[in-house]
């Protein structure tokens, strides 16, 4: 009898569902990666709970798990391609502290605010503040 011999390579199905995987994933990374952040830092010094809301382009949630505790962050995603409707507002207020309203302008990768132990924004110099990037409220009277 006669042995004819192929040469035939199994198929590897771990390299296709491999790169399927990448494909799939690929636009959650781009769209992690691409959005603007926001991060509002409060400092570890203050005393008091604040509440607070993020309202970005009518997407309107509380920040934080009942409130921003002293030492803690909260933070929100801006959009990829923002048109010029795009807004993004930031409130803030406690017992002792003031009702507060930023509008932002988010910028790529990452807008940071710093509040200072009495819930204000820190403007001072140095203090990491995106203060270009803040302005008055359009919807809130609060002053920032």
């Amino acid at each position: 009898m006669l042995q004819v011999s192929t040469n035939v390579k199994p198929i590897r199905y771990g390299r296709i569902f491999a790169v399927l995987l990448l494909l799939l994933l690929s636009p959650l990374v781009f769209w992690y990666v691409a959005t603007p952040t926001v991060i509002v830092y409060y400092p570890k010094e203050a005393k008091e709970k604040l509440g607070s809301v993020w309202n970005t382009q009518h997407r309107i949630y509380r920040g934080g798990r009942g409130g921003l505790y002293p030492g803690e962050v909260t933070l929100d995603f801006g959009h990829i391609f923002p048109n010029e409707d795009f807004f993004m507002e930031f409130y803030w207020w406690g017992e002792k502290v003031r009702n507060h309203c930023v509008n932002i302008t988010p910028k790529w990768p990452t807008t940071r605010i710093y509040l200072d132990v009495s819930g204000n924004i820190d403007t001072r110099p140095g203090s990491g503040t995106d203060t270009d990037r803040l302005k008055q409220c359009i919807t809130d009277t609060a002053k920032p």
